[in-house]
């Protein structure tokens, strides 16, 4: 309900400058998000160009990382998984600061920015997942300078569990929670600032539990390829908004599978 101060018209005239204000900021993030990640991948191709000319001359890179190569690592991350994701959850983003408003929350603009913190938090975490499972792959040598895994067999195998798991009921479970905003408030509604942020992570574990693996590929097609992470965040917004072809998802899984049987039996046909 809207305040009594608020006449409908009045409201509708507030209810889009908000929605205007949060598209904006929404786009700035990504925006900067993908400003950064370029001068990352520039910073890394670089990196990359002077760790094979080391490993030409039979110079081995023995640097090993520490923390601040870690959390640069996590910032990478979570930069990259911000400039993913947030375009494709901008509509229940949007959504949400609208329902605030015709509830009649004076703190409309607050609860809308702690549900993208919430949501936002989530990706974090994962963020983190990520850039720890990084780390390791690096110390155990199974990354090339172009931050690609060195072994056919692991790239096959993360091609076809990505393949795989498009298929998988869990995968259907988040995907419908993603793909339907109002559903999402209608079933997951919280008050206050506190429950926005509540509502906010929910929805960002779903977006999580929907997109996990999809993001493991770039292990395969190199962390840092900007191409990559385009199409896969371009793909992230299509199986989102394609509620009505549900078979965008499973389309894209049997390509991931017969593309990981093709990394995998490729060596072998080769012997």
């Amino acid at each position: 309900m809207a305040s009594g101060t608020d006449t409908p018209s009045s409201l509708e005239r507030l209810i889009r400058h908000d929605r205007l204000i949060a598209l904006c900021g929404l786009a700035l993030v990504t925006v900067l998000a993908w400003i950064y990640l370029a001068r990352e991948a520039s910073s890394m191709q670089s990196m990359a160009a002077d760790a094979r000319m080391h490993a030409a001359m039979g110079m081995a890179d023995m640097r090993e990382w520490g923390m601040a190569e870690g959390l640069a690592l996590f910032a990478m991350w979570a930069v990259m998984m911000a400039g993913m994701m947030v375009p494709s959850a901008a509509p229940v983003m949007l959504l949400i600061l609208s329902a605030y408003r015709r509830r009649g929350d004076r703190r409309a603009r607050v609860s809308s920015a702690a549900f993208i913190g919430g949501y936002l938090l989530a990706w974090t975490v994962f963020s983190a997942a990520a850039a720890f499972a990084q780390t390791a792959l690096h110390r155990a040598s199974f990354l090339a300078p172009d931050m690609t895994t060195r072994s056919a067999r692991w790239s096959g195998i993360i091609l076809l569990v990505a393949g795989v798991y498009q298929w998988l009921p869990i995968k259907s479970a988040c995907l419908s929670r993603c793909q339907s905003p109002l559903g999402f408030i209608t079933q997951h509604w919280k008050d206050g600032v506190a429950g926005a942020a509540r509502m906010g992570a929910r929805h960002g574990v779903f977006c999580v539990g929907c997109c996990w693996a999809l993001m493991t590929l770039l292990f395969v097609v190199g962390v840092m390829n900007l191409i990559w992470i385009a199409l896969i965040a371009a793909f992230v917004l299509v199986e989102k908004l394609a509620v009505r072809v549900p078979q965008v998802g499973r389309i894209a899984g049997v390509v991931l599978i017969v593309w990981g049987i093709y990394v995998l039996v490729q060596p072998i046909v080769r012997t």
